[in-house]
């Protein structure tokens, strides 16, 4: 007898959600970008981003949107993204995945369900941005089809920047 397949969802994000995801975010990003940015800029950033007033711009209705990605029922990863100010074009904000689901296509599925939902709505381009020092990352943006498009420093308060690569895919 085999296991059946894990069942894999990309839920909206509900209210209820948001201290598991802020949870869920504290650990992905200790695992991946203490050795990046460090833990005091780490700790700066979650602190703003993982907030129930900045999570709530991501409920339906809203311009901006936010996927949990639930396998079997377990708190997996997640993605956001948002449209623009430059006409059709999507920007994707975040894509996180738990260590212990790398390396089973569920990366892979986020970035295609963003393209995807990008297209219906009438965009033609995905941007992103990412750390120059996030080469694991660079390396699968540009497997799915992103190039980058400039090198950018964001200023992001307290002294803190951000030391990016803008990549972006055409669809």
């Amino acid at each position: 007898m085999t296991d059946a397949p894990p069942s894999i969802t990309l839920q909206p994000l509900q209210e209820a959600d948001f201290a598991p995801l802020a949870a869920l975010a504290r650990e992905i990003w200790h695992q991946h970008y203490v050795g990046i940015v460090g833990a005091e800029q780490l700790d700066y950033m979650l602190s703003g981003r993982y907030t129930p007033e900045r999570l709530r711009l991501y409920l339906p209705g809203q311009e901006s949107w936010m996927r949990l990605l639930r396998v079997d029922d377990d708190l997996a990863g997640y993605c956001s993204y948002a449209l623009t100010a430059k006409p059709r074009e999507m920007k994707l904000e975040q894509l996180y995945l738990r260590v212990d689901h790398k390396g089973a296509g569920l990366g892979g599925r986020m970035l295609r369900h963003v393209d995807a939902d990008a297209r219906l709505r009438g965009c033609t381009t995905v941007m992103l941005t990412v750390n120059k020092k996030n080469v694991d990352s660079i390396a699968i943006y540009q497997r799915f089809g992103y190039r980058v498009r400039e090198a950018a420093v964001f200023d992001i308060g307290r002294g803190y920047v951000m030391d990016d690569f803008v990549m972006e895919k055409v669809l």
